[in-house]
């Protein structure tokens, strides 16, 4: 999408897309560096982790601390280090014009911005490096209830949450190896869990499936093939308090809610987990000519979800569940999101000893010239 002549707000050395775990490490880290970090909040400020009311896995904080308040605290480091958090969504990721940082200006100076990124509301700023750290979406069922009980008794990550529903009955929705492996997690808090899958096989792999059987055989997992669930009951001040389940013995009940063969049954539960997938927020790096898999993560060159944050395209850097669709926790996101800046700021010095080398060759060429 190169050639859009739209006025530049703004340019940095680095622009950081997300103001989750992952960009906010990425900040402070970037502050520190004096590389003046601008990021952008997304359409989640704060990312996932500000559904989340208590935090108890994040470390240096033995009591726990809300998700909201570990996010604003890191955005307060981050501008105390220079970083600047604007709110916007970015639309795309492009070269910018002249396609290169190894082209020449017609005033003979180097070319500085290699990306421009453009923002929904039609900003355009341009940036020597760009982090991608807009996170991964978990997807919902866009059932009644969802809003008001997200991080209330509904949740979608089990090592976050699990260990504030001690001794309840706890839902997990999904068929795949998500839902297996946050089943399998959850029996250590768990009264009984029940697996709710909307079809009659599984998709996970035969491991997982052969893993929560045996727990099925001892009693600490129940599945319930062929439901979905539809709406959820409670408040934020009182939590879940119960799940409305379909049923058909066909599968996909809520495509069959009309059929005289549909159950419908009241569950109650102290929790509900969707293990239905994440979606990776990846749609404004598609004109980049970054790799990304079939389901959008971005492809760093260390490797998907470790090594190196660089992506195949030089002076753009993953970090977080943007990369990370294995671990996807809050310390990894932290974690990867330094391992960016710091790879950034390596993209950056380089770029600026090749400035100076090509100046230094141009004032060489003019004093030949003499």
């Amino acid at each position: 999408m190169t050639g859009h002549t739209d006025e530049v707000v703004d340019h940095r050395p680095l622009i950081v897309t997300g103001s989750g775990i992952a960009g906010l490490s990425a900040a402070i880290y970037a502050g520190r560096s004096n590389n003046d970090p601008l990021v952008f909040e997304g359409d989640e400020p704060g990312g996932q982790l500000t559904l989340t009311t208590e935090v108890d896995n994040y470390p240096g904080f033995p009591e726990g601390i809300s998700g909201p308040e570990l996010i604003q605290n890191m955005k307060s480091q981050a501008e105390r280090f220079g970083a600047e958090i604007e709110n916007g969504i970015v639309a795309d990721v492009d070269i910018a014009e002249g396609g290169s940082v190894d082209n020449r200006t017609q005033s003979g100076e180097p070319e500085e911005r290699p990306f421009t990124v453009r923002l929904t509301n039609g900003d355009v700023y341009t940036a020597d490096a760009v982090i991608a750290a807009s996170g991964a979406s978990a997807r919902t069922l866009g059932i009644p209830g969802e809003d008001d009980l997200m991080g209330y008794g509904l949740s979608t990550c089990a090592t976050c949450d699990g260990a504030f529903f001690r001794g309840e009955d706890i839902l997990v929705v999904g068929g795949g190896d998500a839902a297996m492996e946050e089943a399998d997690f959850l029996t250590k808090f768990a009264d009984t869990v029940y697996i709710a899958h909307r079809r009659e096989e599984f998709r996970a792999e035969d491991y997982w499936i052969d893993r929560v059987l045996e727990k099925v055989d001892d009693g600490e997992i129940e599945i319930m093939r062929n439901t979905e669930v539809t709406e959820l009951h409670g408040s934020k001040e009182e939590g879940l308090d119960h799940a409305t389940l379909v049923s058909h013995p066909e599968g996909h009940p809520t495509d069959k809610l009309d059929d005289p063969d549909t159950e419908t049954t009241e569950f109650d539960a102290g929790a509900v987990f969707y293990a239905i997938g994440h979606t990776p927020n990846t749609e404004y790096l598609e004109g980049t000519g970054v790799e990304l898999d079939d389901a959008g993560y971005l492809h760093t060159r260390g490797g998907d979800g470790g090594g190196q944050t660089a992506t195949d395209v030089d002076g753009i850097f993953g970090a977080g569940d943007v990369v990370d669709h294995h671990y996807q926790q809050a310390a990894t996101a932290g974690g990867m999101g330094v391992k960016a800046a710091l790879d950034a700021d390596d993209h950056l010095e380089e770029l600026e000893r090749d400035a100076r080398a090509a100046a230094g060759s141009d004032v060489a060429a003019a004093e030949s010239d003499d």
